[in-house]
């Protein structure tokens, strides 16, 4: 079902969705398909609530939230069972996911109290002069399937704490996952057209949502390529937009790393999620002094993890998304392979009994060379490339991508080292000895092509905020 103005109801159509288990290619539910035209509806309900809940108080907007997060936090069982069907990262992991995206409602619950605007120093002695911070307006939000929950959280709970109201927009692939964060909101008495959900056509939906005059900021999580036809086609009506778009996350181990934390952090960041994520390491860059010895750590960790169905207990990693997702890593492999590359451990596609989905084995390569897609390109996958370097001065000539700059992590027991390459990464988020540094307070966002805007803490709220200036004569 379609949830617009306060209410749940099927599309016009009545054109239904398929929504399929990635392990087990099995049905899980078919939900109401909308287009164009739902989404007009949902933004003019949008409109319609607007000049209401902008007027809210902070304090007012927060105990809505309050209420969605302890909704949410009653039903993580529930929601983390829907969401591991629809794209097949592990139970566990969709919990710590639902965790996360509780994190963000509970953060903008009290920032929503927190929206501070300016008295500036007159020029002139009879001038009194003011900054007011206020709402943007209707906002529409596209979010990927991957984290199909805590992309959700993070883009409308600083929307709704800052005054706006919202239409999202979840992938087709998992929109089970959004109902029942909108069944949150029901059931929390978000007052009618604040939240309006629509699945559907991604493109007659985005492109009702970039051309509707009355839509005043588009965010969107995916990639870099989407993105930019998001960003070209809202620039007709000039709106605000944030975009979180695609990743190639460098990883560098010096010598005088702590190895097997080191490794530990690898496996947190490459394959967890089957490696699609966003923020997944890439790239990892090892001193030839230890990158042997690193190489053959991390391919017994690896071969040690458990592949199948996320639902059963004891697994560390699900399908792949779909069969394209999978071609594309076994295509990035090969080119590899065919370069070069030494395979440690994995380098299939698996067959596992009774689960027809899209498995892969998770892999380790050595020897990894700029001339290989999986250097080059995004590869969302669960594929570890090992490149050795020599000094410091040679690493940093090759970490910095020229198109992506989202996430980066370096591992050293040097501080002054630390400091330096810090400096020197252009990325908008990096980890020193630190494989999860994400976290509800801080910002999120890359630079580049990896996005524009910012995610989370007061840098998030801030993304659905207008300043407005005044100046009285008195």
């Amino acid at each position: 079902m379609l949830y617009m103005n306060g209410e749940w109801r099927p599309s016009t159509s009545g054109k239904m969705l398929q929504v399929k288990n990635p392990a087990t290619n099995e049905l899980i539910q078919e939900v109401a398909y909308g287009g164009a035209e739902e989404t007009r509806e949902a933004i003019q309900a949008a409109t319609d609530a607007f000049s209401s809940w902008k007027k809210r108080t902070g304090k007012e907007r927060g105990k809505y939230l309050e209420k969605i997060a302890a909704l949410l936090r009653e039903r993580t069982n529930e929601i983390a069972i829907v969401m591991t069907s629809e794209m097949g990262k592990p139970l566990p992991e969709a919990i710590r996911e639902i965790g996360i995206a509780i994190d963000y409602v509970d953060w903008y619950a009290e920032e929503a109290k927190r929206v501070y605007g300016d008295t500036l120093t007159p020029s002139h002695p009879d001038k009194h002069l003011m900054v007011l911070k206020e709402p943007v307006g209707v906002t529409a939000a596209i979010t990927p399937w991957n984290f199909p929950i805590a992309m959700i959280t993070r883009k409308l709970a600083p929307a709704l704490a800052a005054g706006c109201t919202v239409i999202l927009k979840p992938a087709s692939a998992t929109p089970i996952t959004a109902i029942k964060v909108f069944e949150c909101f029901h059931e929390a008495e978000l007052p009618k057209g604040v939240a309006n959900l629509i699945i559907g056509s991604a493109s007659e939906i985005a492109n009702e949502m970039t051309s509707n005059p009355e839509v005043k900021k588009i965010t969107f999580t995916g990639s870099t390529e989407v993105g930019k036809k998001l960003i070209r086609d809202s620039a007709q009506t000039m709106k605000k937009v944030s975009m979180e778009l695609g990743g190639h996350a460098p990883f560098i181990i010096f010598e005088d790393a702590d190895l097997d934390k080191a490794v530990e952090g690898i496996m947190l960041t490459k394959f967890k999620n089957c490696g699609q994520t966003c923020i997944s390491t890439n790239r990892i860059y090892v001193s030839e002094k230890v990158s042997e010895e690193c190489g053959k750590r991390l391919a017994e960790r690896v071969k040690n993890l458990k592949i199948g169905n996320g639902l059963e207990a004891g697994i560390d990693v699900g399908p792949m998304i779909d069969e394209k997702a999978l071609e594309k890593v076994e295509e990035h492999v090969q080119d590899a392979l065919e370069l070069n590359g030494k395979l440690l451990c994995g380098g299939k596609r698996m067959t596992l009994p009774d689960l027809p989905g899209s498995f892969y084995e998770p892999t380790v390569i050595h020897g990894a060379n700029e001339n290989m897609k999986i250097i080059t390109e995004e590869t969302f996958g669960p594929v570890a490339p090992i490149i050795p370097f020599s000094t410091e001065e040679e690493v940093l000539t090759k970490v910095n991508h020229k198109q992506y700059g989202l996430a980066s992590y370096l591992y050293t027991k040097d501080l002054s080292r630390a400091f330096r390459i810090m400096r020197e990464l252009d990325y908008g988020i990096i980890g020193i000895n630190d494989p999860t540094p994400i976290v509800a307070q801080a910002p999120f966002g890359g630079v580049k092509e990896s996005g524009i805007g910012r995610e989370g803490g007061k840098y998030g709220l801030e993304e659905y905020l207008e300043e407005k200036f005044v100046s009285i004569q008195i």
